[in-house]
């Protein structure tokens, strides 16, 4: 089966959805959009090596929103029908606002329209799918009342990419998540996978309910709920 899998810029269910889309790939043609939010925080989380590592050849291919421009041709394969089905997963509450509203903008939210034209079955996994509080797990965090303010910050020293300035924060969007500070740092001052609570907003779960209204768009709760023989 041939497949394409969209990320968006979202840390809930992140990991399960490349957990699904690494067991995908061992047997069909998969291949892997980013949104330019999706690209920065697989690499946040350290996730962004092992989806590359799963592309590589035709309809296995990593296609990044800054690479398509605005334009982005890679999505005229929908339309086309050249996909069996196409999943969005995690999927945020922005690109599910534009997806309702009919807005293609951006790589992902282009690729679900061209699928409905191309009448290419779509799965797509929101983050945000009912009221009330959620937990969800943070990337990379320095932990202000826990560090010590040491003179040579050894969990920085350790950072590959140059991300902790030392008693202050860590700059996500250099960090890769590989996890060199939390291992440095002897005050445990750095963490990562922590759990926080979240509160969903009722029009992000408005939203979520109009999309198993537009024609050719399955919603479900769940990475682990996309069943494909």
């Amino acid at each position: 089966m041939r497949i394409a899998w969209g990320i968006t810029g979202a840390g809930h269910l992140l990991k399960e959805s490349v957990n699904i889309l690494v067991g995908l790939s061992k047997t069909h043609e998969v291949t892997i959009l980013l949104s330019g939010a999706g690209e920065e925080v697989l690499k946040m989380y350290g996730l962004f090596e092992t989806v590359k590592k799963l592309t590589g050849g035709k309809y296995r291919e990593l296609v990044l929103e800054a690479d398509q421009q605005a334009s982005f041709p890679m999505t005229g394969r929908f339309s086309l029908g050249t996909y069996d089905i196409l999943v969005v997963s995690p999927t945020t509450s922005n690109t599910i606002g534009k997806i309702v509203n009919g807005i293609a903008d951006t790589l992902i939210t282009n690729a679900v329209a061209q699928s409905g034209k191309g009448m290419v079955k779509t799965y797509i996994i929101p983050v945000d799918m009912e009221s009330g509080d959620l937990q969800t797990v943070l990337p990379s965090k320095l932990e202000l009342d826990t560090c010590q303010d040491c003179e040579i910050c050894e969990a920085a020293a350790a950072c590959p990419s140059n991300a902790i300035t030392p008693g202050v924060e860590i700059n996500l969007l250099k960090c890769e998540g590989c996890g060199a500070c939390q291992v440095a740092c002897s005050f445990g001052a750095v963490t990562g996978g922590k759990l926080i609570t979240i509160h969903m907003r009722d029009i992000d779960i408005q939203n979520t309910a109009k999309l198993s209204e537009i024609e050719g768009i399955n919603v479900l709760n769940h990475p682990s709920d996309l069943n494909i023989i």
